[in-house]
């Protein structure tokens, strides 16, 4: 039997307040129980660090065939290394993860470092900026459209469709209908893309590559170039962003940081712990499985709350406090397992560059109000406006 939600069965996780302040809903369902179904929507939420984990270790039981939270973009994705389960993923993953291991990456570091560095370098001069446009964004834009080899006039369009491709996981509400139209449009260049659109010796062309020596179905290879376009940009964007917002209203911690850039690791896994780029994702139960007393049956569609386990009390002392000598090295932003986040080395390569050119050039900023954009299954800042900032 599902355990009541006790006052808030018709709770929507995809609801505007809910993505806007999601942490009180998940700290409720948190302490109501390890899984709680949820009527209104007809899922089943895991909302605790330990179950979250196992579920995210566990495909044959929490496949990833239900990533999304509605039919249409399951089906769209099926095939796809995100929504593929052993023993096919791997084969699929192989071809994504060759060019973004810790070999490859390591190679694209001085660059990245040199970009975040004149990028911070130029708007310490400029004075006032937009923290999200000119930097959070503006980095994740320029290494990823040359890492792809993107050309031509798809380099305007991917920043959109990035963050649509996310909207559209969501269930069929107002936000998801709404985006399929531009997220549409990626797959259709993703469905049609040829490798000579792309530059000579990026990613892009290696996946091709790798097509070309029969490791992979050539139909797949605009698939896993669409997830670099959209996992690997959004969720970055989203991390940058949050990183800074957080230094903002914490400045202890990032003078912490500034005196001792050896934790630039640890505040990073700090940032991801406490905001999840993306709290939420789906999950297909496969048979009957009962977490501490309660059935999930065969067929439902699970919602495996990252961001609600980050903060999980059975595993987090102090929870919702941002200490970046925490370490929290084990945190679930990056999934766990088999679908663990394929990109995370390139991510975390360009986060901490940013930290670290922001370490070295400044000694204090101040943000305005931001603002956050709002999508089903992301969570970011759409605007963080720098208003002060006084050089190191």
């Amino acid at each position: 039997m599902a355990v009541a939600t006790r006052g808030i069965p018709d709770v929507d996780l995809f609801s505007d307040e809910v993505l806007l302040d999601p942490y009180p809903v998940y700290a409720e369902l948190r302490e109501l129980a390890p899984v709680v179904h949820l009527p209104a929507t007809g899922v089943w939420a895991l909302t605790r660090y330990a179950p979250v984990r196992a579920a995210l270790g566990d495909p044959r039981v929490f496949s990833s065939r239900a990533v999304a939270f509605n039919d249409r973009m399951n089906a769209a994705l099926a095939g796809t290394s995100l929504a593929t389960d052993p023993p096919d993923h791997q084969r699929l993953r192989s071809a994504l993860t060759e060019n973004l291991s810790p070999r490859a990456v390591r190679k694209l570091k001085a660059g990245i470092d040199a970009k975040a560095d004149a990028m911070v370098a130029e708007l310490i001069e400029r004075g006032t900026f937009d923290a999200i446009d000119d930097l959070a964004r503006a980095l994740p834009l320029a290494v990823v459209v040359d890492l792809i080899g993107l050309q031509g006039d798809v380099r305007d369009k991917i920043l959109d469709w990035g963050y649509a491709a996310f909207n559209v996981l969501g269930p069929m509400n107002e936000r998801t209908v709404a985006n399929f139209p531009v997220a549409g449009e990626l797959f259709e260049w993703a469905h049609h893309i040829k490798e000579e659109e792309l530059a000579e010796g990026s990613m892009g062309r290696a996946i091709f590559a790798a097509a070309e020596r029969g490791e992979i179905p050539y139909e797949s290879c605009g698939m896993i170039i669409h997830q670099y376009v959209a996992a690997g940009m959004d969720t970055t964007i989203a991390s940058i962003g949050n990183a800074i917002a957080l230094f903002a209203a914490h400045p202890d911690q990032f003078d912490l940081v500034r005196e001792d850039p050896s934790l630039i690791p640890s505040a990073f896994n700090e940032v991801l712990r406490y905001e999840a780029p993306a709290p939420i994702f789906g999950r297909l139960v496969t048979e009957d499985v009962e977490i501490d007393g309660t059935v999930i049956p065969a067929g439902a569609q699970a919602a495996v709350l990252l961001a609600a386990g980050n903060r999980d009390p059975r595993h987090y002392q102090d929870p919702d406090s941002f200490q970046v000598r925490r370490n929290p090295a084990d945190h679930l932003s990056f999934g766990y397992g088999t679908h663990g986040c394929a990109g995370q080395g390139l991510a975390r390569l360009e986060a901490f560059a940013v930290i670290g050119a922001l370490a070295r050039r400044v000694r204090r900023f101040a943000v305005g109000p931001g603002e956050r954009r709002i999508n089903n299954m992301t969570r970011s800042l759409d605007t963080l406006p720098v208003v002060e900032i006084e050089a190191a």
